[in-house]
């Protein structure tokens, strides 16, 4: 079965999700939708797809599939419609900024039956992948610790940042659920700290733009995240898995893997520097996964629950740098 798609929202991401939809077996870009024409008709040269507005594209009965993109404030809303429609979702993060919202959106998803995944891409990335795999294999043992290193090479847009929900909401959330993932239990209580070091702007905006986070499980598994929206060498992933037999680690990207060695030391190549040059292969892993769970009726690898809880990490996050204490998750959910 070939699984028809469209993508609501034809922007910087959008673009992202019709590449991967167009490379994908078994799956085909049917339509774009989006209120700013240009952009929709990039996306209709590169692909050959229909441009439809929302509500065409609802009612189209040649579109099994759509991937939502738009702004954040539209995702909930959406998502209802379209599972109301007997449509499968693929939503960016996300769901909402409002745990009230998203909540209120998993019942009316849940009254729907409907099929939605939240793309929460890193767990899609085969560096990240291996070592999940390695922590499925026994291979170190039982996790203890997880340490998440994530760094932005700078801030985005101050317009962005009055819209996103802060660093914790917009940023930290990705390693909030690649901790869970890992960790393997739910996070029991959240301790953060956060500052302004990187631009007085960014606080002035009601933001931090420097977070470190320690969460911890019933069980005593502990991840450690550490943020920031400068590093001025480049886009800075790693993850550490400690186990109780072995470590598993996944190191930084660089532009290449050359490495040159002389009297002065080692020298290699600089760190990517785009979140979208890094995570090329995940968007697609992850569109592929979607096509591959809808197509063969399998459960999806990521669901509006782990979106609901990633979003409450963050959420305990915020009110633990408020407070200035450990908080747990119970408190926020």
């Amino acid at each position: 079965m070939t699984l028809r798609f469209a993508i609501l929202g034809a922007g910087r991401i959008g673009q992202v999700h019709a590449r991967a939809v167009a490379g994908t077996p078994g799956a085909k870009l049917t339509a774009i939708a989006d209120p700013v024409a240009k952009a929709a008709e990039a996306v209709q040269a590169a692909y050959g797809c229909d441009i439809r507005s929302i509500d065409a594209i609802l009612a189209s009965t040649d579109v099994d599939a759509v991937v939502i993109c738009t702004p954040t404030d539209t995702h909930a809303d959406l998502i209802e419609r379209f599972t109301a429609a007997g449509k499968a979702v693929f939503c960016e993060k996300p769901v909402d900024l409002s745990l009230a919202r998203v909540k209120a959106c998993l019942a009316t998803v849940s009254a729907n039956k409907g099929k939605v995944m939240v793309g929460f891409n890193r767990r899609f990335d085969p560096d990240f992948m291996a070592v999940k795999a390695a922590i499925d294999a026994g291979t170190i043992g039982d996790v203890e610790m997880v340490t998440i290193t994530s760094r932005d090479p700078g801030a985005p847009p101050a317009d962005y940042i009055t819209r996103s929900g802060g660093i914790f909401r917009d940023m930290t959330i990705h390693d909030f659920d690649m901790a869970r993932w890992l960790l393997g239990e739910e996070v029991e209580s959240v301790f953060a700290s956060a500052s302004v070091l990187t631009d007085k702007k960014i606080g002035e905006l009601g933001d931090f733009d420097s977070a470190n986070v320690i969460l911890r499980t019933a069980s005593g598994k502990q991840a450690i995240i550490t943020n920031t929206r400068r590093a001025t060498y480049g886009y800075d992933q790693r993850i550490e898995v400690l186990g109780s037999k072995a470590m598993v680690q996944a190191e930084n990207h660089g532009t290449n893997r050359v490495v040159v060695a002389d009297a002065a030391g080692f020298h290699a190549a600089p760190l990517l520097n785009f979140f979208m040059t890094r995570y090329i292969a995940a968007y697609a892993n992850e569109i592929a996964a979607f096509v591959a769970s809808v197509n063969g009726g399998t459960a999806l690898p990521t669901t509006t629950h782990d979106g609901l809880m990633a979003l409450a990490l963050a959420e305990a996050a915020l009110k633990s740098v408020a407070e200035g204490r450990a908080v747990k998750v119970t408190e926020v959910l």
